[in-house]
């Protein structure tokens, strides 16, 4: 059917007038600003987001701890915080990212990055590196005694490997189990040696922490959703770090006694908790690390790289430096150093 002019433009009328009645808001055809929609508003009514962490943080800063640094990042960079200053850093001229990183008691570092596994000297030459094998990813890694190294191979199979770093050959290798064997990104990002000999695994997509022998047999496990890390601490329980923002002090019943979630530092935005450690003094030292690839930092309202609490939550300590001489970077491990160590007087069964 045609409609006649008259019709056509008595309906374009009709419509004229119901927009009027319906008093809908004309929109300005230019851009706006972004901000996060989170609980602040802005002056011109846009919702800013809240800052990330309090203006004056508790403790001393850097020289609150000498400790050893290293951070998942778009750089893969670590150093050496004394006395409040860097007095060494490392950049490693590779593309991937640092899960993992120890420093021996002679200066060496052990580090994982994603596309293998890498020793350096405190000169910053390489006294010993294994690439990842192709489809495979490497983001945990320990010396076990002064002759091997311990790591996993995300893939498919998955796979434990115990490395002897003087014959350069394989001592020990067996399969783990994973949820996606095709989702290799996303399997494992953190194991660590037991006094007994074992190791603890965080199986990230299997939502489970396994303790295994050196025969590959699961000689204890518990659920923990999204698990990232499981470290094992002096009195026998497990410290675990979720992807849930949260860290859990696990006991060899599965119970949960003790527990830390971003809902009891009000004031400070957690963006990924990726691991813990009990230090000597009975506090617990939290990383908070930030996604430089989903993120931008706005140097007006900057996160904190990590918190220390006491038993009872209270925060005695927020560390927060990103810019030079003492930008950090991202934050996802960090080793105390106020106390001698040896990181590497480990043994995996009858491996050390």
């Amino acid at each position: 059917m045609k409609l006649r002019h008259t019709s056509w433009s008595g309906l374009c009328r009709w419509f004229a007038c119901l927009g009027a009645m319906t008093c809908l808001p004309v929109v300005a055809q230019h851009a706006l600003p972004v901000y996060t929609p989170l609980d602040i508003t802005h002056p011109n009514g846009y919702l800013l987001a809240p800052p990330l962490s309090p203006d004056v943080l508790p403790g001393n800063g850097l020289a609150q701890h000498d400790f050893f640094y290293a951070g998942e990042g778009k750089q893969e960079r670590m150093c050496i915080v004394r006395d409040g200053k860097i007095i060494w850093s490392y950049e490693h001229p590779a593309s991937g990212e640092i899960s993992d990183a120890t420093l021996f008691s002679g200066g060496n570092v052990l580090f994982a990055h994603q596309h293998g596994v890498t020793e350096i000297n405190t000169d910053k030459q390489v006294v010993w590196n294994f690439n990842a094998p192709s489809n495979t990813e490497i983001h945990t890694a320990q010396r076990v005694g002064p002759d091997n190294v311990l790591f996993i191979e995300n893939g498919n199979p998955a796979k434990l490997v115990v490395f002897n770093t003087t014959s350069n050959t394989i001592d020990l290798t067996f399969d783990l189990p994973v949820g996606n064997p095709k989702s290799t990104h996303g399997q494992f990002r953190h194991a660590r040696l037991t006094d007994a000999g074992t190791l603890l695994v965080a199986q990230m997509d299997l939502d489970k922490v396994c303790e295994y022998d050196s025969s590959g047999k699961v000689v204890w496990a518990v659920v923990v959703p999204g698990p990232w890390s499981a470290t094992p601490l002096k009195n026998g329980n497990i410290l675990v770090c979720t992807s849930k923002k949260s860290v859990l002090e696990i006991n060899r019943d599965g119970e949960t006694v003790w527990q830390f979630t971003a809902a009891d530092a009000p004031g400070y935005q957690f963006s990924s908790i990726q691991l813990a450690t009990r230090l000597a003094n009975g506090n617990t030292l939290i990383n908070n690390w930030f996604n430089q690839w989903s993120s931008r930092l706005d140097p007006n309202n900057l996160p904190v790289q990590a918190i220390e609490v006491t038993p009872d939550k209270k925060i005695v300590w927020a560390l927060r430096s990103w810019e030079p001489p003492a930008d950090l970077g991202p934050s996802t491990t960090i080793q105390v150093l106020d106390e001698p160590v040896t990181p590497e007087d480990y043994h995996f069964g009858d491996i050390h």
